[in-house]
Formats: C-alpha cells, sequence, structure tokens
C-alpha cells in the first residue's frame, strides 16, 4: 500500500510534466523521440499502424465501408442517383466523391462550411480515382444521351488521428467493391429510366490499389503513416499510390522537395504495403 502510494503520484506528475512539455515544444518532443529511432506511439519509423475494413455496414446504402487505421476511423457510403449525361460525354456517367471532417472528429475542425482541409483532401481523392482508371465511367452509361449513373461516394471522418487521405482512399474502394447497381432500362417512348428491384450487379473495377504517405523529418528521417500530432511537425509529406501489381499510379509531395532517393524508398515501401493491404 505504502510502496504503490509512493510511486502513483510521482508517476502521474511525470505523465502531466511530458504532456505540457509536448504540448508546449511539440517538434522538440517529437525529436527526443526520433534520436531514440522511435516515435512517440511506439512505432519504428517504417512500421504502419494496424488497419481493419468492413463492408457493407450501412444498409441504406448501394455500397459501404468502414475503414479503422490507428485511431483515424472513417465510414464511407456510397448512393446512386440516374442522371442525364453532358452533351460533349453522352456515354460517361459521373463518379463524385467528397469527404467530411466535422468537429465531432477532432478538436482541430470546426462546426460550419466545409474546412479548406476536407475540399483539398476531396480534389486529392477525386484525382487519385481519375488517375487510376479504378471504374470506366462509360460502365455507368444506361442509355446513350439520355441516362446515365452518378455515384456520391461519401466518405465522413468518425474519429481523426491523422493520414486521413489513405484511409478515406481506402474506405472509398472499399465501398465501391460492395456496390451493386439495380438492372436499369431507358424507354425511348416514355423518356422514363425504370429500375428492376430484383436485379442487381457489382460495379466493374478494374484496378486494386492503394495509398501510402510518409512524412519527412530533417531531410533523413521518413516516417510512415503520420499521426495528427506527427503531421504538422513534417518538413515534407509524400503520399504515393502504387497497384498490387507494382506500378506507380502517382506521387504528390507537398511542404518541399526530397530526394531521388528517399522517393525511390518510399515508392519501394509503398509497394510492399500495397500488398500486405491486399492479404
Amino acid at each position: 500500500m505504502s510502496s504503490s502510494s509512493a510511486t502513483n503520484p510521482s508517476t502521474a506528475d511525470e505523465t502531466l510534466r511530458a504532456q505540457i512539455f509536448q504540448r508546449l515544444h511539440p517538434r522538440v518532443y517529437l525529436e527526443r523521440f526520433i534520436a531514440e529511432k522511435i516515435r512517440p506511439d511506439g512505432r519504428t519509423f517504417d512500421e504502419w499502424r494496424n488497419v481493419s475494413v468492413n463492408v457493407g455496414s450501412i444498409s441504406t446504402a448501394d455500397g459501404s465501408a468502414l475503414v479503422r487505421m490507428g485511431d483515424t476511423t472513417i465510414v464511407c457510403g456510397v448512393k446512386a442517383e440516374i442522371a442525364e449525361p453532358e452533351l460533349d460525354r453522352p456515354d460517361l456517367g459521373y463518379l463524385v466523391p467528397n469527404i467530411d471532417l466535422p468537429a465531432i472528429c477532432s478538436p482541430k475542425f470546426k462546426p460550419g462550411p466545409p474546412a479548406e482541409e476536407a475540399q483539398v483532401l476531396s480534389d486529392r481523392l477525386n484525382e487519385a480515382l481519375v488517375a487510376s482508371g479504378v471504374l470506366s465511367l462509360s460502365s455507368l452509361c444506361i442509355h446513350p444521351g439520355k441516362a446515365v449513373w452518378t455515384l456520391y461516394v461519401d466518405c465522413t471522418c468518425i474519429n481523426y488521428d491523422g493520414n486521413a487521405f489513405d484511409a478515406a482512399l481506402l474506405a472509398m474502394l472499399g465501398a465501391l467493391r460492395n456496390t451493386t447497381l439495380p438492372k436499369a432500362t431507358y424507354d425511348e417512348e416514355t423518356g422514363r429510366t425504370t429500375c428492376s428491384r430484383k436485379t442487381r450487379s457489382p460495379l466493374q473495377l478494374t484496378r486494386n490499389f492503394a495509398s501510402t504517405s510518409f512524412g519527412v523529418l530533417d531531410t533523413s528521417h521518413v516516417l510512415s503513416d503520420p499521426t495528427a500530432f506527427e503531421e504538422p511537425l513534417m518538413d515534407v509529406t509524400l503520399t504515393v499510390i502504387v497497384d498490387d501489381r507494382g506500378e506507380l499510379i502517382s506521387t504528390t509531395e507537398s511542404g518541399g522537395a526530397i530526394s531521388e532517393e528517399t522517393l525511390l524508398r518510399c515508392i519501394n515501401r509503398a509497394k510492399e504495403r500495397v500488398l500486405q493491404l491486399k492479404d
């Protein structure tokens, strides 16, 4: 009893002091861990957080997925609607990705209109889906010039602890793989499109891929899958998208430039990662 009461207060004091130091001097706090070749959450530089994917969790959606990447949790639902195609693209449907970062997911985000970060992420997710060619928009055509499918792929972050892009893209791909569309028929006489209640078909996805994000500190320290604490302290952030055949789809850097050696190292690690996620 006396031993416990003697040690617990000091341990609590040390924890409190560490938390205060972390808040007042975050960069120095992180650098002290880096000097010991470990990160504040106990991971090594190359280590990823655990990932889980559950599909079909939203019964009212045409497809859905829930992704947990460490403490970052994102749910994605796909809603299909019939629309008229654009005049110059009469046989192409629409794929509309979006992500919401509500105030409830992190103190970082405030109530009100979508944060700039959410808009930037939505644009990046759209670019990733377009660059990958994962879904041919012509496969969403019901009747050329008259009716096509529009797929609204909406993500909501339930809990934010960094690397929302990787988690959101994984959730979107999981939801799209889970999506089925009813058989739709366009009647030229009435100008109406009818959908079957019984017959549904999955989407024709053409590629399996994933994004892998890194943070670079002091040009030489590369951290995989950065947390919300680590992200703003990085000098450069890099996202690499590759498919399960090892083909590079895109790389995105922000905050500065990195060496060719570091880029190649990250691409190789991304190739390893996509195979792990596939399994």
